[in-house]
Parts: structure tokens; sequence; C-alpha cells
């Protein structure tokens, strides 16, 4: 395809992924407009941790994780959950998750998603200091906490395989923890601090990434169920809803959790589940945390955001049900004071719990690039909890690939068709 400003782009989601694809795509000349079922605010992109992350470069399925979420399923307010239920897709999606929780398949993940990850970093850095976007962008590193020593001989080897790959990582103990938390008491038998993390408010995030669009005159319809697509036989030409049909050149489907529904409609297999976390915030923390932290045991977040700390937490593979499970809620709650005994944290009402699907591939990796099937389709999904991280590589990868020049960094672990 080549890159004018004749070419009318759709791109299907309004989270983190398609916006940044939007923002990429008008950058490089591309007419684009952007379809989300929803208020864009209410989108999983909206209230998540914030966290920007190239030390999470294991992906998802590894060697373990099997016998811990059998574990976990027992217990009403653990950290992982999958809701049992008659399903092909969610089956589908088990046996290849299964097959892909292996040391080689570890080895063949850590590169690319180091690579994507320290990609969007520099990314979000060009963001953050050339003026067009506002999202509080803070680089205090990520601490990982932990209490027992299990946990510390797992973050150890986690450290070890984070240094030899290039990304930094310290081990720290619980003193060295505190030092770097004047204001509140940290209770953990150590921690380890990656140096190179980041963290944003990802609210500020969305809302100017849609401001931006829209005053450069990006066209953004919001509350537009996709319902179908007009075909001339391996293209798609249009892009069908409720409220009309719209011509296009090119299509970038970023539906998050709702991806494999939308490529039904393409007569796609996309395997993919829906991976609900929960989170709430604290207002006006006067003893507020620094450095944003994953407590290891509790599998729940702390990110600092101004005065306030969001906490967050959960994996429920529970397809797209929406519905708040306080059990799970109440686990998050439960953790906190573990780490940070200070910290006035008591159970929110279930109003002010915001809850959001990440969309998760089996292999813990996500999609991205075209698919056999059509000469004009892009795919950009399925990153799991890295949807906010990956989000301005993903963007610039899917716009390198609608030119043709995918020159950032190689993509074909990404494949759309990789279990096709």
């Amino acid at each position: 395809m080549t890159n004018q400003a004749s070419n009318r782009i759709g791109i299907i989601g309004g989270g983190i992924i398609g916006l940044s694809s939007a923002y990429y795509l008008h950058k490089a000349g591309y007419r684009v407009t952007l379809f989300d079922q929803t208020a864009i605010a209410d989108g999983c992109s909206f209230g998540n941790a914030g966290m920007i992350v190239p030390s999470h470069i294991i992906p998802l399925a590894q060697p373990g994780m099997i016998a811990k979420g059998m574990r976990w399923m027992l217990d009403s307010t653990s950290p992982f959950y999958v809701k049992p239920r008659l399903n092909m897709d969610l089956a589908r999606w088990g046996w290849l998750f299964y097959r892909h929780s292996t040391a080689r398949h570890v080895d063949y993940s850590i590169p690319v998603l180091r690579d994507i990850s320290l990609l969007s970093k520099t990314l979000y850095q060009d963001l953050a200091a050339n003026g067009d976007l506002d999202f509080e962008w803070q680089e205090r590193g990520l601490l990982m906490l932990y209490k027992t020593a299990s946990a510390e001989h797992e973050m150890a080897e986690e450290a070890s395989v984070a240094n030899r790959a290039g990304i930094e990582a310290q081990v720290l103990n619980g003193q060295q923890v505190q030092d770097l938390e004047p204001h509140t008491r940290v209770d953990v038998r150590g921690g380890v601090l990656y140096p190179g993390d980041a963290h944003l408010n990802p609210g500020e995030l969305v809302r100017s990434l849609v401001a931006y669009l829209r005053k450069q005159g990006v066209t953004i319809l919001e509350n537009h169920t996709v319902t179908g697509f007009g075909k001339n036989q391996s293209r798609i030409t249009s892009v069908h809803t409720a409220q009309g049909d719209f011509p296009i050149d090119e299509l970038i489907v970023a539906g998050g959790a709702w991806s494999p529904s939308l490529a039904r409609l393409l007569n796609l297999n996309l395997s993919m589940q829906g991976g609900k976390g929960y989170s709430f915030a604290l207002h006006n923390v006067s003893n507020n945390i620094r450095i944003p932290a994953i407590m290891l045991e509790a599998r729940a977040t702390a990110t600092p955001m101004g005065s306030d700390l969001r906490f967050a937490g959960t994996l429920e593979v529970a397809g797209t049900d929406m519905t708040v499970n306080m059990n799970r809620v109440r686990g998050i709650v439960q953790s906190i004071n573990k780490y940070y005994p200070d910290v006035p944290v008591t159970m929110p009402q279930v109003e002010m719990v915001w809850r959001g699907l990440r969309p998760c591939s089996p292999d813990g990796l996500p999609y991205i690039g075209r698919t056999a099937r059509f000469d004009n389709v892009i795919l950009a999904t399925g990153h799991g909890m890295m949807g906010l991280s990956l989000g301005p590589a993903t963007g610039k990868l899917v716009s390198e690939v609608a030119s043709g020049k995918a020159d950032s960094m190689a993509i074909e672990a990404f494949s759309p068709d990789r279990f096709s």
C-alpha cells in the first residue's frame, strides 16, 4: 500500500492499542477512522495499573504456571481464576497455553518481548518530550516485593534472567527496599528493583490521545458497534455498523478482548481469552509510596499517581463477563497491609471498583501483523496485561506494516496466523 493521505484506514477498538495505532498512522499521513463499541473512557486501558515494564520479558505461558493456577482456582480470593464453563474456545486456548508453558518457549519469547518493550519505552519518552500528549510520565523503576523465601528464590532467578537479557535488575534486602520508600513503612523480606521501568497515568494518556487525535482531524466514532464487513474477494472494503457503512482501504483489528468475535466476522479463528482485572484508588494519601510495586505473593500492584495510590490485581479468565467479583477485590485489599502496614486501605464499595478485560493470547505474545486470509487486514491485539506498556510500539509497528516498511523490529513471533 502506498503511503498517501487518500488511504482510508479503519481501526476497530478505542483502547491504548487502537489509539496508539491511530496516532502513528495519522503521523504517517493516513486518513483514520476509529470505531469503538462504547465510550472510550470505559475501556481496559483507562483504569489499569499504569506500569511501563521492560522488565516483563517472561511470558505468562511458562513452566509451573498450570500447577500454580490449579492451586489458586480452589481459593475464591486468589489472584488467578479460570471460570469453569463448557466452551470449545476456552478448551483450545487452555490446550495451547499448556503446550507453550515450556522453558523452550520462554527462551524464544524473552528477546522479542524485550525488544518490543524497549521500543515502547523509547516511544513513550519521545511522546512525553514532544508536546503532543500529557500523561504524567515518571521513570522511577519498579519494585517486585516478596515476603517468603520461595518468592525470594523465584525473583532472584528472574533477576538473573533479566540481567542476562540486558534488563538491569537489582536484588535488595528488606532494609534496602525501605530506604527507597522514605514516606511509608514497607514490611517485606526483600525485593527486586528494575530501575529501567516507568509509570504514567493511563486515564490522562487516553484522554490526551483522544483530544489530540480529534484536534488533528482523526474521526473517532464512539458507541459504534461493528456488525460486519463489506468484502471483495481477499479485501475488506467497508466497516458495517448500526449507524451506517464506512468505506475503508485498510482494516486494523484492535478490539482487545472482543477481537475474537470481530475475527469471526472475518472468518478468522483467533485464540484469545479475556482476563478480567480490577482496580481501585485511595485519594490524597499522605504517606504515599514513591516507586510502583508488584506484591509478589498477592499478585497485586500499587502505583502512585500524584497524591493518589492505585491498586490493581487478579487475572480472572471469564470470557467477556464484566461483572465485579468482590471476593477477588477482597483478596487485593487483604494483601496490601501485609506489605504496606501504614497505608489506610479498606474494602471499596462495588461502584468504586473499576474492571477491565485484558486480551490474553495462549502463548503470552501479542498478535501484531497481517493475516494471510486478507490483503488489507492487520491485527493488533492479545497483549494480555502488557497492553498499556506495549501500546506505542504496537502502534508504530502497525503503521510500518500498513506502509510496507516494518523496520523497527522483526515481528514474525507475533503472527496472527501462528495457531491457524
